[in-house]
């Protein structure tokens, strides 16, 4: 059953929403939450952090020192060279093995998340209601739980430890450099401002270029699903150039969403790292002229201009360690941009409404007997446009309703309200005189038993398919099933039987085959009412004919609501209703219609001429 608005809704390419400063902020505190849940693995990660920097920091000071004794005045003091020299190759291997730990570590915590929030992600598409589905593309959907999960995973695995990296790297730089030079940090006073503002600027750039990357896969993805199901019909009319014209427009589209996304950002990187290389230019001309003082006694020990020459070469280690972070800072600045989009997307999907819960006090029906009725309902899609116009049906227990009409008449929207996958703007519907918005929404639908137009089979057995919907099932349940919707013998000529593994939406039968399956998944629950929507549209009229004997012997005692374009296999319905325009213009048994001469009348004899 489909909503009329999926047919042209704009939704379904809407443009990218906007992502502002703010909800930038809300997204990162949303994705703090999700790793305080593993608050163990983040002490591990920061502890690894620290240690890890603290010891690549102290490198230098080995390295200067190292080079200080080297030109020391008396000579070359090897002792101090190879004690600095130990020391150094110790520090950088530790920190070496701790950073790999580090990676690990955030690398199992990303994992955890993601797990996590691809759970959290699938459960809550299952808890949102039908119209949501009917107003988003598949594509699109499957593009947030794969595409957009994968991206906020490569950012936290990767980006997140050169962030904790770089802040401390940079912090621990500078307090270093300020106890080697005073005057040579001066020269970042004009580099790192400058770094800040460009990459503040550019970041304002691509992030909207992002969200229209992510907006283009999905949009790409969507309308590959579409047409790769279509597959048969677009053979069938030889359209495949077309489609390939439009897969090519579809997809030049999200290649130049990607290629702005990305060069924009790429650019990033070079500008920040050609300040970075101007500063450790500049700091090394300045460490020259007061190494130049200090050498000849302008400038005396214990000054602050005095420096040596292992003191300059700590300070343009320290400022490469300075700089290299605030780089590498920049370069993923655009990924961090993309990994925000990645999970706005997410959020999106997380905070949309379920469905309404259930009334205050809902009851949990049991033995219901399958009295309904609809009293003056009134409903719409879209406010604007109102599909049921005071509508008003009753259904005894045990009787059959047939619903018959033009293609566009509401018939299929009645079946959703019944089922409360929709909820009516105005009127009651009822069974066994409670209102349904009483009710507990799973209870009331547990109560129904429904075979749609639209067959649907998963990636498994036969028996399994066909006992989806009752727990429990057995092996001769399921077979007396088969045999009632006439589909035993075809399921016994296969191969493994009852195990035939069917493949994605069982396309390795036919469609007939598949509506024969359906049939008997829906004979298996033992409800009070059942819903036939074009039940056997999909099969020849001999085997109709048969699984019409089989279902009339199953719905005895059984409320039935029956939509039929065939109208020959409604003849025996106790109430046929005819629904035009979203109202009943004619209602009875099908001799009393024939005798009316109305429109029931002209549409079945239309079928015969």
């Amino acid at each position: 059953m489909r909503d009329p608005r999926a047919q042209n809704n704009p939704n379904k390419s809407a443009a990218p929403e906007k992502l502002d400063r703010r909800s930038t902020g809300k997204i990162l505190r949303r994705l703090g939450g999700y790793m305080l849940r593993h608050w163990y693995l983040i002490i591990i990660a920061v502890a690894f952090t620290l240690l890890s920097n603290q010891l690549a920091l102290m490198g230098p000071q080995f390295s200067g020192d190292a080079i200080d004794a080297i030109a020391a005045e008396g000579g070359v003091d090897m002792d101090a060279v190879l004690y600095n020299v130990k020391w150094m190759v110790i520090c950088y291997a530790a920190a070496a093995v701790l950073s790999y730990v580090l990676a690990a570590t955030m690398i199992f915590l990303s994992q955890r998340i993601v797990y996590s929030m691809r759970k959290e992600l699938f459960e809550k598409l299952t808890t949102l209601p039908v119209g949501y589905f009917d107003t988003h593309a598949t594509g699109d959907i499957i593009s947030r739980i794969s595409y957009d999960i994968d991206t906020l995973n490569s950012s936290l695995s990767h980006d997140l430890v050169q962030v904790m990296a770089s802040i401390y790297t940079v912090l621990g730089s500078l307090i270093f450099m300020w106890q080697i030079s005073k005057p040579m940090i001066l020269v970042f006073v004009v580099t790192v401002p400058a770094s800040i503002l460009f990459t503040r600027f550019r970041a304002k750039k691509v992030r909207p270029l992002f969200r229209a990357r992510s907006h283009k896969l999905g949009e790409l993805n969507g309308y590959a699903e579409e047409m790769l199901s279509g597959t048969r019909t677009i053979r069938a009319y030889n359209r495949e150039d077309e489609i390939v014209s439009r897969f090519d427009g579809r997809n030049f589209e999200a290649v130049e969403a990607y290629y702005k996304a990305e060069y924009y950002g790429a650019t990033l990187g070079p500008t920040v790292n050609f300040i970075n290389n101007l500063s450790i230019s500049l700091i090394t001309i300045l460490g020259g002229i007061l190494l130049m003082f200090s050498t000849n006694g302008t400038v005396v020990a214990g000054s602050l201009f005095f420096i040596t020459i292992g003191g300059v070469s700590k300070f343009v280690q320290y400022s490469r360690k300075f700089a290299g972070p605030i780089n590498e800072f920049a370069n993923i600045l655009h990924e961090f941009q993309s990994a925000c989009s990645a999970a706005d997307r997410i959020f999106k999907v997380l905070d949309e409404e379920p469905e309404k819960p259930d009334a205050e006090g809902a009851k949990a029906v049991t033995d219901v007997r399958g009295d309904v009725s609809l009293e003056h309902v009134k409903f719409g899609y879209v406010p604007e446009k109102t599909i049921i116009h005071d509508l008003t049906l009753r259904a005894r227990p045990g009787q059959t309703v047939a619903i018959v009409g033009p293609t566009g008449a509401g018939k299929t929207t009645v079946i959703n309200l019944l089922m409360r996958f929709y909820d009516a703007e105005g009127g009651a519907i009822m069974i066994d005189g409670d209102d349904i918005y009483n009710i507990a929404r799973d209870l009331l639908r547990a109560s129904y038993t429904m075979v749609l137009q639209d067959t649907w089979l998963f990636y498994g057995t036969i028996y399994e398919n066909i006992a989806y919907g009752c727990d429990g099932a057995t092996r001769e349940q399921v077979v007396e099933a088969a045999k009632a919707a006439r589909i035993h013998s075809f399921i016994e000529s296969l191969p493994e039987g009852y195990d035939t593994l069917l493949s994605d939406d069982g396309v390795n039968i036919s469609k007939g085959q598949k509506q024969l399956i359906t049939i008997a998944r829906a004979m298996l629950p033992k409800t009070s009412m059942l819903i036939l929507d074009e039940a056997t549209s999909n099969v020849d009229s001999r085997t109709e004919v048969n699984i019409q004997k089989a279902m009339n012997r199953l719905m005895e005692g059984r409320t039935c609501f029956v939509i039929a374009h065939r109208l020959s296999t409604v003849r025996n319905a106790d109430l046929i209703v005819v629904v035009k325009d979203g109202r009943i213009t004619e209602q009875g048994n099908h001799e009393e219609l024939m005798r009316l001469g109305g429109f029931y009348s002209t549409l079945y004899n239309s079928q015969f001429d």
